[in-house]
């Protein structure tokens, strides 16, 4: 009796997934895709800074450099506590022998600015103090998600809208959505080349001037893909 039950019971669930499969095949249906894409400049820039006594040649210690460094820091308006970080967490110094005698000091730093220009000041900066040995992070942007969801939202609006002029060359109307897919999302650094950025000095390096620096924007792409009744 339990077989018989089990059996009519997989009757019914093939039976209505058929009848549906087959309501969706008979009815009058349109299916278009959409896309969305729009360009923005990164809010969110890493700098990777090494303070080591070696630049130095042993003139300054480390601890001297980086109270010179959080000085300069602060006369940019910069939020020590928020925006520079230790990168080795675990250990503060690293020390290294230099000729087999002498013990050379260094430390680790990263740098979050929000700005290329402010970018461009810090480095000028640590430049004038001593402190040479910096290279870019990263770069993102704060708002990455929220955007993409944008993109999302606009794809599909641009679909409906080509949805609609299609069926007006046909003198039919567009009914509701029936299907509704996101095919593709990304969004990536044009022309980047490492750690998704890629900077560019614009202008020459002098004593009076920072380095006029530039980011590759973020291209943030959707595409989806929908079907709706004709009417």
């Amino acid at each position: 009796m339990k077989l018989v039950f089990s059996i009519t019971i997989l009757l019914f669930i093939v039976l209505n997934v058929q009848s549906q499969q087959k309501n969706f095949i008979d009815q009058p249906y349109i299916e278009v895709k959409g896309s969305a894409d729009t360009l923005v400049s990164p809010d969110r820039i890493y700098l990777n800074i090494t303070i080591s006594e070696e630049d130095t040649k042993g003139k300054s210690s480390v601890e001297e450099l980086e109270q010179k460094m959080i000085l300069e820091f602060k006369k940019l308006n910069i939020d020590i506590e928020k925006q520079l970080f230790v990168s080795d967490a675990s250990s503060n110094f690293k020390s290294y022998f230099l000729s087999g005698q002498k013990v050379l000091k260094t430390k680790q730093y990263n740098l979050l600015v929000y700005k290329a220009s402010t970018l461009g000041d810090a480095v000028k900066s640590l430049q004038d103090i001593g402190i040479a040995n910096v290279n870019l992070g990263k770069t993102d942007h704060s708002k990455m998600e929220e955007l993409k969801t944008q993109m999302k939202a606009k794809a599909v609006a641009n679909a409906k809208q080509n949805a609609k002029a299609m069926t007006n060359a046909i003198d039919q109307t567009l009914g509701k959505a029936i299907f509704i897919s996101e095919t593709n999302s990304f969004a990536y650094a044009l022309q980047s080349k490492a750690s998704g950025m890629q900077i560019r000095e614009t202008s020459s390096m002098d004593e009076e001037s920072s380095p006029n620096l530039s980011f590759d924007q973020f291209k943030i792409n959707s595409e989806v893909l929908l079907r709706f009744i004709l009417n």
